[in-house]
């Protein structure tokens, strides 16, 4: 698996090998004993995937202390543009965001520390996305910010998005709770 970093500390693309036959392809999207050796979280508590039609906007969404999350994300069908923003007070990108590309067909996933809001918009007809999640949900840690105030140019003009999403705060009247702690993996 290689690691590339992005330039959201402690957030990575990662790219597990690939195998291509004549019936499809084959892909590891976790291995435990590469991840710790990747100094990456290896324990993750829960895991779920979401099914969303082309221009379907979800996020900004993450869970606060105590029970916040590490986030691995892949979409296993179609596209979508990948994007976080740097919530840690103290962190060099606070308040930044990043975006990219993730697609079944290149395979590739984005590791997401603690304390960074996630969303995606799909850009394929239809999208299944897969997530792990380093803690159990919990409805009253859960949260997010406006999808609309984060600085990020979203690639579809009229999102389809839900209620609850639209009913979050906006960027700037969120109050973090989340400290950057300058590790850029083991969290």
């Amino acid at each position: 698996m290689k690691v590339k970093e992005t330039p959201i500390p402690g957030c990575y693309e990662l790219l597990p090998k690939t195998h291509l036959d004549e019936r499809g392809s084959f892909v590891k999207i976790f291995h435990e004993p590469t991840f710790k050796e990747l100094g990456l979280c290896a324990h993750f508590a829960e895991e779920y995937y979401s099914v969303s039609k082309r221009h379907v906007l979800r996020g900004m969404h993450f869970q606060v202390p105590p029970r916040d999350h590490v986030k691995l994300v892949c979409c296993v069908m179609g596209s979508v543009m990948d994007v976080v923003v740097d919530l840690r007070k103290g962190s060099p990108t606070y308040r930044h965001h990043f975006a990219i590309e993730l697609s079944a067909e290149k395979a590739n996933m984005l590791y997401i520390p603690k304390g960074l809001a996630h969303g995606f918009c799909v850009m394929s007809d239809q999208v299944i996305m897969l997530y792990k999640v380093s803690s159990v949900y919990a409805p009253e840690h859960d949260c997010g910010i406006r999808w609309d105030t984060i600085g990020f140019r979203w690639p579809v003009e009229n999102p389809v998005i839900s209620e609850r999403d639209h009913s979050f705060p906006g960027l700037d009247a969120f109050h973090s709770p989340f400290v950057f702690s300058g590790e850029a993996r083991k969290q």
